[in-house]
């Protein structure tokens, strides 16, 4: 069977994809979810107990569509998380007005560990409403940080676990596979950071990465009883160059393949980034491949 792809443990071979492709010309006015199971009654893909296994033949479509082995109709319907819903109905007051001057007279800056705390609503609607990406809730271990000056809050900080396999990184590491399994914990993604877009102080982002890389094994250790001994984070380069991460002596491992981590197909299917890493410890590769 000529193999394009894998999906959840089945083979779709290429003769599949061209039924899929007829299926979808067969069926103009059918919605993704309608060909999903037309597609799940065709092939007879049930689960144990006799239901359709719809929702992991969307998975498949989707996958195809993005590898560009098929078209799939527009989205109709996108169903409404409640979750950012209520997110978008918190609004909170916070002064706004344009902070600009040297970092010297900025004041002194604290950095403030807040989640579980009354500031982590704050954190989200600010990540939420002025980054770019948006807020999403962190799957895992995580942290939020608020950076202040004085009283006003400048900065935002989301460190979260590190994904599973970058390949960048493990190779400057030295990792196989059993050393990464039982010692990813020891690494953290920074995952957000934020300046507030009224807040243009030079030099600011590097200083404030340099007193975060220094706090936050310590705060890691108080949540979760381990520390941190290495720290990483992805650049878009169609975006951003990074300076402020190499200011304060981040290095650049690599770039990404451009997959993410539920590819099924081995195309890229998004914009490559650039890893960026930061050892905390000396001993950090002794830290990352002993075994228990």
């Amino acid at each position: 069977m000529n193999e394009v792809l894998r999906h959840r443990g089945r083979s779709i071979s290429s003769d599949e994809i061209a039924e899929i492709r007829q299926l979808i010309a067969d069926s103009p006015g059918a919605s993704r979810r309608d060909l999903s199971k037309r597609l799940c009654e065709k092939w007879n893909w049930r689960q144990s107990n006799g239901a359709l296994r719809d929702m992991v033949c969307r998975g498949l479509m989707l996958a195809l569509d993005r590898a560009g082995h098929i078209e799939l109709p527009p989205v109709r319907y996108q169903p409404p998380n409640p979750f950012l819903e209520k997110r978008h109905r918190d609004a909170i007051e916070i002064d706004e007005s344009l902070i600009e001057c040297p970092l010297s007279a900025l004041g002194p800056l604290q950095l403030c560990q807040v989640r579980r705390t009354p500031n982590d609503k704050l954190f989200d609607r600010l990540v939420e409403t002025h980054h770019y990406l948006g807020y999403t809730q962190p799957v895992g271990e995580h942290l939020k940080f608020l950076a202040y000056a004085g009283e006003r809050p400048v900065a935002c900080f989301a460190w979260s676990s590190a994904p599973r396999h970058i390949g960048p990184r493990d190779e400057f590491i030295g990792w196989k596979q059993v050393h990464r399994r039982h010692n990813l914990h020891l690494i953290a993604y920074n995952s957000r950071f934020l300046i507030l877009p009224w807040v243009r102080v030079p030099h600011l982002a590097s200083h404030l990465l340099g007193r975060m890389t220094r706090e936050l094994s310590g705060e890691w250790q108080k949540l979760y009883d381990h520390p941190i001994h290495y720290v990483e984070t992805f650049v878009d380069p169609e975006r951003f160059r990074g300076t402020c991460y190499r200011a304060a002596n981040w290095f650049s491992l690599g770039i990404t393949t451009g997959r993410g981590k539920a590819d099924f197909t081995r195309v890229a299917n998004r914009s490559k980034k650039y890893v960026l890493g930061l050892p905390l410890t000396k001993d950090f590769r002794q830290q990352l491949v002993t075994l228990p």
